[in-house]
C-alpha cells in the first residue's frame, strides 16, 4: 500500500460539531492509519496553543495550525508566522478611525492587547478563555507581532471597512470579525516540503468554508456528509457525517485501513 499523508480538520470533521466531542471511530481510524504506515496530521485554523492539546488527545504528533501558518512535526513547533504586519496595522488603523473596538493577539496564547476599552464596551467579553491587557500609550504599529485581530463590527456594517478583505477573516461570533491566516493549503505544501513527500499522496478531510482552500486538484479531497454544499461540490469524495463514522467509512472505502 502506498504511503498517504492525511490532513484532518477538527471541528465538524474529527468532532461532532453539535457537541464538540471527538468522534470515537475517528480516533480509532487514526490509530489504524498510523499502524499501516501512513502520515497523519491535524490541519486547523485554530491557534497552535489550542490545537496542540487536541492533537495530543487524539494521538497525533504533526500539526498544521494557525490557519496554515504554523507547522509542528513530531511534537516540535518548527514555525509559526504572525500576520503580515503592514496589512494588519493598516486594517487596525482604519477600524480605529471608524470607531470600532479592536483586540490584538500579540502572540500564540490566550492573551489579547487593547489600546482602549472600545471592544469590551461594544461587544463585551469573549466567550472563550481570554486574558485582557490594556496599554493606552502604544499604537498598533508598536506591536511587534500580530497573530490575530478581533474587530467589533456587525455584518451589516462590514462594507465600511475598505480593507475588509486585505487579510483572511471569518465571523465565528455575530458581534465581531476574527482576522487570521487563511492559508491551510500553504501549510500542507510546507509540511510536505519538510517531509519530502509527494503531493499526489496527500488526502485532506474537511467540512466548512475555511476548508475550501485546502481542496486542491493535486491531491485527494474528502468532504464530510455534514459539510457545506460548496465543499461537497469541490470534493473528490463525499463520505458520511462525522458523527456517523464518516472518517472511518472513507478510509475503509479506499482501503487505507
Amino acid at each position: 500500500m502506498d504511503k498517504k499523508y492525511f490532513f484532518f480538520d477538527i471541528d465538524g470533521t474529527l468532532t461532532n460539531k453539535n457537541t464538540g466531542e471527538l468522534v470515537e471511530s475517528a480516533k480509532r481510524t487514526i490509530k489504524l492509519l498510523q499502524q499501516n504506515g501512513h502520515f497523519v496530521a491535524i490541519c486547523s485554523g485554530r491557534a497552535y496553543y489550542k490545537t496542540a492539546p487536541f492533537a495530543k488527545m487524539v494521538g497525533i504528533s504533526n500539526i498544521v495550525s494557525n490557519g496554515g501558518a504554523a507547522i509542528t512535526i513530531d511534537h516540535k513547533l518548527v514555525e509559526n508566522r504572525p500576520l503580515n504586519h503592514q496589512k494588519a496595522v493598516a486594517l487596525c488603523e482604519e477600524a480605529q478611525r471608524l470607531g470600532y473596538g479592536i483586540l490584538i493577539a500579540p502572540n500564540d496564547s490566550i492573551d489579547v492587547l487593547m489600546i482602549d476599552n472600545l471592544f469590551i464596551n461594544q461587544v463585551g467579553y469573549r466567550q472563550e478563555p481570554t486574558r485582557y491587557f490594556i496599554n493606552q500609550n502604544i499604537t498598533y504599529n508598536d506591536i511587534k507581532d500580530i497573530y490575530k485581530i478581533y474587530i467589533a463590527i456587525n455584518e451589516n456594517e462590514e462594507d465600511k471597512l475598505t480593507l475588509l478583505d486585505s487579510i483572511g477573516h471569518i465571523r465565528f461570533m455575530p458581534p465581531y470579525l476574527t482576522y487570521q491566516h487563511d492559508v491551510k493549503d500553504e501549510g500542507i505544501y510546507k509540511m510536505m516540503e519538510y517531509l519530502h513527500g509527494d503531493i499526489k499522496d496527500v488526502v485532506v478531510f474537511g467540512d466548512d468554508y475555511n476548508d475550501l482552500i485546502m481542496f486542491k486538484d493535486e491531491w485527494t479531497s474528502i468532504a464530510m456528509g455534514n459539510a457545506v454544499e460548496e465543499l461537497k461540490a469541490k470534493a473528490d469524495f463525499v463520505t458520511k457525517n462525522s458523527y456517523d463514522d464518516g472518517i472511518e467509512f472513507a478510509c475503509r472505502y479506499f482501503h487505507w485501513i
